[in-house]
């Protein structure tokens, strides 16, 4: 395989608060490879954003990055200069914001901010940025794009802001993109249909793509790998398949019996009992041990090791350490399974 096309290593993250210091990232690891989708999912809370906003280092002025490393290109970003970090963003590193219409100036019209980064890391004449500002909306599916390039952002509907911000984010052809949960405010019908988008796009640039979401639905139509994130740790990570047909970690059972599916009976969801843990004294063991009905004593001891499953999957909790007693943890998943079956098929289909 290809060399990563980034490395976050041993990732720990503080906010400083009037309440003390959260430590809202810790010990995060995660490699992301060239032209791949890589689902970063888990409950609101769990520090998939504050992850990646490390990556485009955007984080708010009370936070601090107290260990690890962010690896781009063998460079570390967390010790680039800003003006150079400033020549990646937008340019070889980009975003698609969750809420269009913060991520966009609703006084400039969108045609000019779409042109904005080419201009500014390309350095391409107006006439040659006009041109390739057009042929990205028309991509992205905005239609009369001629006619719609001076429209001002409040001109279009919530689903058309959204492809206006992802035709800003690829227009330089960005080598890394991070989606941070680009769908969530769009109907399903416009859900489905940027979530086709990015896939489109992807295979056409060879872009990699860091997919931010809660909803386990989503990820089983566009991810290919996925890590499931809690209370600030990764907990567990595989391939698509790896974590909807054999998830080991009790999160991850629970995220996915906690996700509806069109042929649910009444009473098939579940939730996960109980809260997250205080992240200003976090616990010394699996962060999830509190929730978790078939923890052991060593959980709240003791944080585990990342356990290997296969070669593509590991998971952190000690129901996987050959001591530890047999626990069915996915007796009730089995029409889950079917459903994502059929999804990941149709997918499939659909790419070949």
């Amino acid at each position: 395989m290809a060399t990563d096309v980034l490395k976050i290593k041993h990732l720990s993250i503080d906010f400083h608060t009037m309440e003390g210091e959260v430590h809202a990232i810790r010990d995060v690891t995660l490699k992301l490879h060239p032209g791949e989708i890589l689902a970063l999912v888990g409950e609101s809370g769990s520090g998939k954003s504050v992850t990646t906003k490390a990556v485009m280092q955007l984080l708010p002025n009370n936070a601090k990055v107290v260990g690890g490393s962010v690896e781009y290109e063998g460079k570390d970003l967390l010790k680039m200069p800003e003006k150079e970090l400033q020549e990646l963003r937008g340019n070889e590193l980009a975003e698609i914001f969750q809420d269009p219409m913060t991520a966009l100036d609703p006084t400039m019209r969108v045609g000019k901010q779409i042109m904005e980064p080419l201009l500014k890391h390309q350095k391409l004449d107006r006439a040659t940025a006009r041109q390739r500002a057009l042929t990205i909306m028309e991509k992205v599916g905005i239609v009369n794009a001629k006619q719609r390039f001076n429209n001002f952002p409040y001109q279009f509907s919530g689903g058309m802001r959204q492809r206006i911000v992802i035709a800003m984010a690829l227009i330089c052809h960005p080598k890394v993109l991070i989606a941070d949960e680009p769908t969530t405010a769009l109907d399903v019908t416009i859900q489905s249909q940027i979530l086709a988008l990015i896939k489109q796009l992807r295979d056409e640039l060879k872009t990699a793509v860091i997919f931010i979401t809660h909803d386990l639905g989503v990820v089983a139509g566009i991810a290919d790998r996925v890590a499931v994130m809690y209370a600030g740790r990764i907990l567990e990570f595989g391939t698509v398949e790896d974590i909807f047909y054999h998830p080991q970690h009790p999160y991850t059972v629970g995220l996915l019996k906690s996700t509806p599916t069109m042929d649910m009976n009444e009473g098939d969801l579940e939730s996960i009992p109980g809260n997250p843990p205080n992240l200003i004294n976090p616990p010394a063991g699996d962060p999830f041990a509190n929730r978790n009905q078939h923890a052991l004593t060593i959980d709240y001891q003791k944080m585990p090791p990342f356990f290997k499953v296969s070669d593509t999957h590991y998971a952190a909790t000690w129901l996987l350490d050959e001591r530890a007693p047999q626990v069915h943890l996915t007796e009730k998943l089995e029409q889950r399974r079917q459903h994502y079956a059929d999804r990941l098929t149709k997918e499939g289909s659909a790419n070949e």
